[in-house]
């Protein structure tokens, strides 16, 4: 499916991170994680996670389908799911929490194992007292 798709249940949600999924080029973890992030207009952007041979420069799929919709002019932001081939629920790591927190923290995350079995968790409560631009001042 496109990016820019208008999606407004979550469970359809959920389906366009697994597509994401199947295309991560994970070619070196072989730890395909997928996300779609939905607008506060529905508009969802999808990206699986991108890796390097040097592991540092290795982008997560949150990251990648959030700085595609900031790269398209989006500011406002719901929710996002992540799907991943694992039986717990996988979280983002630290520097994806971080990078949603500064662009949108009232996010919902959707997390997604490989079952299909979901759990709706707010990004608040995944990164506790968060860094963030109010303490640049």
């Amino acid at each position: 499916m496109p990016d820019k798709k208008r999606v407004t249940l979550d469970s359809e949600l959920v389906e366009f991170a697994i597509q994401a999924q199947k295309r991560a080029l994970a070619i070196y973890s072989n730890f395909p994680v997928g996300a779609a992030l939905r607008t506060r207009d529905g508009k969802i952007y999808q990206a699986g996670n991108i890796e390097s041979s040097s592991y540092s420069l290795t982008l997560c799929a949150e990251r990648v389908a959030l700085f595609k919709a900031l790269s398209e002019g989006e500011r406002q932001f719901d929710t996002i799911a992540v799907a991943a081939s694992t039986d717990e629920m996988c979280t983002p790591c630290g520097a994806c929490r971080q990078v949603l927190w500064d662009y949108a923290p009232d996010l919902q995350v959707i997390l997604v194992n490989r079952h299909g079995e979901t759990h709706k968790v707010a990004l608040a409560d995944l990164l506790p007292e968060a860094f963030d631009k109010r303490l640049l001042k």
